[in-house]
């Protein structure tokens, strides 16, 4: 049976079905709410909100504490110390950060009663797919330690959301 971070992905019983499905976001255990990031690292792209507008725009700079090969938080138990802007996505406060998300979050999905996406990891095993579909950052993202003012963030605006 496939599992992904130790859970296992397919039910003997073609009845049951994948936890996303029928267990809500607010009762899932602390492995199976991770196991639903897919670990593309969009959330770690730094966001710049137009005051007047509230329009999000999202850049290319990662934040500095993501090792940009494995695509993964290097201070992850300390982020939102170390950044105080770091959201720490809850089911409790998910609604309020859909403006952060990528429209391809698995917690958002599920949240709008959607399917995951053909990629997702818990769905293949593994994030290669994820990689080849070109939802990470892996290839667009640099790190924030680039510039020198936030001024110059400006300049890595590489797409602006209404959402």
């Amino acid at each position: 049976m496939p599992s992904f971070h130790g859970i296992d992905i397919l039910r003997s019983d073609m009845n049951k079905l994948p936890f996303w499905k029928n267990t809500p976001l607010n009762e899932m255990t602390g492995e199976q709410w991770e196991s639903l990031c897919d670990g593309c690292a969009r959330c770690c792209l730094i966001k710049l909100e137009d005051e007047d507008s509230e329009e999000i725009c999202t850049t290319s700079l990662a934040c500095r504490y993501l090792d940009m090969q494995k695509q993964l938080c290097t201070c992850y138990e300390e982020r939102t110390t170390l950044v105080p802007t770091c959201v720490k996505l809850t089911p409790d406060n998910i609604q309020d950060q859909f403006h952060f998300m990528p429209q391809t979050c698995a917690y958002r999905l599920i949240y709008e009663g959607q399917e995951l996406p053909e990629w997702h990891p818990l769905l293949t095993g593994n994030r290669d797919l994820m990689q080849e579909s070109g939802i990470s950052i892996r290839h667009i993202a640099v790190s924030e330690t680039v510039i020198e003012t936030e001024e110059d963030m400006l300049d890595y605006i590489i797409d602006c959301d209404e959402d």
